[in-house]
This record gives structure tokens, sequence and C-alpha cells, in this order.
């Protein structure tokens, strides 16, 4: 269970490591806007929704890894002063009954009209726009496949803490 946790870690990991330069990205193209608008006088709806675009693909696609490092908002009432048994059964139940069900209801509604999408290759948000909404919708499949896949390793890797015996101080007895 461990290896297979382990493997699914890598896709979210290197997805992580992939989107993670569209912030960078993100940056230098909003700078490049602002400059050309203020500056030149030019302005380009095409190069204002790339900014959209790299926007949406960052937080979609990198959702996995943020819940990979465990970089999630947490409400912890209950959480924080937790044993970590307490925990691992916590996260379990939250990765079982909420997370995958949650993403692959998302993944079921939202499936024909991302399908219908690409198949029309539906064009720009704005005239002038990236003639690519179809792109843009694509990333709904990809953030729930990849956010299951991450709950998945999680939910191993919490299975194995609870089978293992993992103490308060979270060494295995």
């Amino acid at each position: 269970m461990q290896r297979l946790a382990d493997r699914l870690d890598l896709i979210n990991h290197w997805t992580g490591m992939t989107v993670r330069w569209f912030a960078l990205i993100m940056v230098l193209l909003q700078f490049a806007v602002v400059l050309l608008r203020y500056v030149f006088g030019f302005s380009s709806i095409a190069l204002n929704e790339s900014v959209l675009y790299l926007h949406a693909g960052l937080f979609m696609l990198g959702a996995g890894y943020t819940l990979l490092v465990d970089g999630h908002v947490r409400v912890d009432i209950f959480y924080a002063g937790a044993e970590n048994r307490t925990k691992a059964r916590i996260d379990a139940f939250g990765y079982t009954i909420l997370a995958i069900p949650s993403m692959m209801a998302l993944l079921y509604w939202t499936w024909p009209s991302v399908i219908n999408s690409i198949s029309m290759m539906e064009g720009a948000i704005s005239v002038g726009g990236i003639p690519a909404v179809w792109l843009l919708k694509s990333l709904i499949p990809a953030f729930c496949i990849l956010l299951i896949i991450q709950s998945v390793a999680c939910l191993l890797r919490q299975i194995i803490a609870l089978r293992d015996g993992v103490d308060d101080q979270g060494a295995q007895s």
C-alpha cells in the first residue's frame, strides 16, 4: 500500500512542480499587460485572458499538490487537540466520505458540459480573446482526477497508520 501511495503522490508532485511556473509567468504577463496599457497605450483582450487561463491552471491543477503537501485550510475545532490516531480517523473519514465522493460527483455532473465544449472547440470568452474556452473547461475533470488520486494516496497512508497503530507521539507501536 505504501508503494502505491508513493506512486500516486508522484503524479501530483510532478504536476505541482510544473504548474508552479504558472505563477511566475502570470506575474510577468500581468506586468506586461499593465506596462503595455499605461505606458504604450496598447491593450489586448487575449493577453488579459492569458492571465486568467494561467490563474485557472495554477489553482485547478495545483490543488492535488496542495493536498500532497498538506497545504489545504483546515477547520480544526476538533482536529488540533486530537491524538494522532483520532487525526488519522478524521482524515480517513474526510477522504472517504467527503473528498472522493464530492470530486466524483463534480466529475460526473460536469463531464457532459466539458465533452460538449471540447467537441465543438468552444471559442473565446470575449471577442478578440483566446479561442479556447474548451481548454478552461478541461481543467474541471483534471482537477477532479488529480484530487481523487491524491485523496486515495492520503487515505492509503491513513489506513497504514491506523493498521500499524500510530501513538500520540507519531511513532508506530
